[in-house]
């Protein structure tokens, strides 16, 4: 019985990555801030640092 919560577990949490793959928009890179950028007082465009 423990192995087989043990595969539901990684089958529904492998299943969850590619169902949010699948529809979540692709990234687009040259949006992104560099990362020589962190730190350097560029002002962040998302996230909770923006609603402050």
């Amino acid at each position: 019985m423990s192995k087989l919560r043990i595969l539901v577990f990684w089958g529904l949490l492998v299943g969850f990555f590619i169902w949010d793959w699948q529809q979540s928009p692709a990234v687009n890179l040259r949006l992104e801030a560099p990362i020589i950028a962190i730190g350097s007082g560029q002002a962040p465009s998302g996230g909770h640092c923006a609603a402050f």
